[in-house]
């Protein structure tokens, strides 16, 4: 077997000569603080989602709340899992010949760090395909779009992110300690294999393409709920439509602003066989900036809740004084009034009783 595919071994090729070095006490604390702050954000977040959950577990809004606790969870996770491998590799001076003979710890690391970056990016883009559903289609979603169809995606999602971080081990390809040797990922120093390029181009293409899903649906469902608020002169029921999109559209601009860098860099290294000399460097920041997804995803969901928004539309009305919104809006669900008015279209005996009232009138 050729040394490049040696588990043992393609791991610490990159020590001999590295030429990216990070500061062990800050990178320590704040690879602390970042661990901490997640967990308890994400953590907070998942109360705020259950409770809500509970209160709207027979309504449409509930898909939505399903969908997002499994985004959180997963953060969650993601934090626990590789801040712990952070820390600990940080702890050990990172010494990997001595901790890592195996090449274990940084396949699990390099296959924790795929999967807990695609899942967030695919549950996005899925959360935002089905409140457009939800939006365009009302009948259809309530109708198909039950709590078991959602459990049935979230473990698709998940299953299809597994697969794709376990691509390499399947094939032999180990995960590789980076330059900086603080994390393991892909391949990405002297990459010249036609397969370590394809995992680094899969892995890019597929981020972007969850961000561009995204910003497709939200812009649809946007554009839907705007002209329905325009044409009708009925302003109740949008409430928790507008709270749902306002959340998707913080969701889509944290995701797209910490995960571009990454996923383009990745490409970029994936496209091109040499490497700059500052390569090193520009990963760790994109690195970093993707870490800050996880811990900004719950606070959209503590900070943009209907309670919030509804003080800082006061806020904001009492500032400018001007009458945007009538806050009657945020009495009614959407669903009600969708299905209220189906019911009535579709059934043929309030057509006729809509048909015969004008006769009666006559009569009179």
């Amino acid at each position: 077997m050729n040394s490049s595919k040696s588990p043992g071994l393609a791991g610490f090729g990159i020590l001999k000569n590295t030429t990216c070095h990070t500061e062990k006490k800050i990178s320590v604390f704040f690879s602390i603080i970042f661990m901490t702050v997640g967990i308890l954000s994400n953590s907070l977040a998942i109360a705020i989602l259950l409770k809500a959950y509970q209160r709207f577990r027979q309504k449409s809004k509930a898909s939505f709340l399903l969908l997002a606790s499994g985004l959180v969870v997963t953060d969650l996770f993601g934090h626990l899992i590789n801040g712990a491998i952070a820390v600990f590799v940080y702890a050990s001076d990172k010494d990997w010949i001595r901790f890592n003979q195996s090449n274990i710890l940084c396949s699990v690391f390099g296959i924790c760090m795929v999967f807990f970056g695609l899942c967030p990016l695919f549950l996005g883009s899925v959360m935002a395909v089905e409140r457009c559903i939800g939006v365009t289609k009302p009948i259809f979603h309530s109708t198909k779009m039950t709590s078991k169809h959602v459990k049935m995606m979230l473990t698709m999602v998940c299953l299809f992110a597994v697969l794709i971080a376990l691509l390499p081990v399947l094939r032999f390809r180990a995960y590789q300690i980076q330059a900086s040797r603080t994390w393991c990922f892909y391949k990405t120093e002297h990459v010249e294999d036609w397969e370590d390029r394809f995992y680094l181009l899969l892995f890019s293409c597929l981020g972007l393409l969850a961000l561009a899903v995204s910003f497709l649906c939200n812009a649809v469902t946007g554009i839907t709920l705007l002209r329905v608020k325009f044409k009708s002169q009925q302003r109740q029921g949008r409430s928790h439509h507008f709270e749902m999109i306002i959340q998707l559209l913080a969701i889509m601009c944290v995701s797209c602003i910490c995960w571009s860098p990454f996923l383009v860099t990745m490409a970029r290294i994936g496209i091109n066989e040499s490497r700059s000399k500052e390569t090193c460097e520009t990963i760790l920041f994109a690195l970093r900036m993707a870490t800050w997804n996880q811990i900004l995803d719950p606070w959209v969901y503590i900070l943009l809740r209907k309670a919030v928004l509804k003080n800082l539309y006061k806020i904001t009305r009492g500032c400018c004084g001007v009458h945007i919104i009538n806050l009657h809006m945020w009495e009614l669900s959407s669903i009600k009034n969708s299905l209220k008015v189906a019911a009535i279209s579709e059934s043929p005996v309030s057509s006729k009783q809509i048909n015969l009232q004008p006769l009666s009138n006559t009569g009179q």
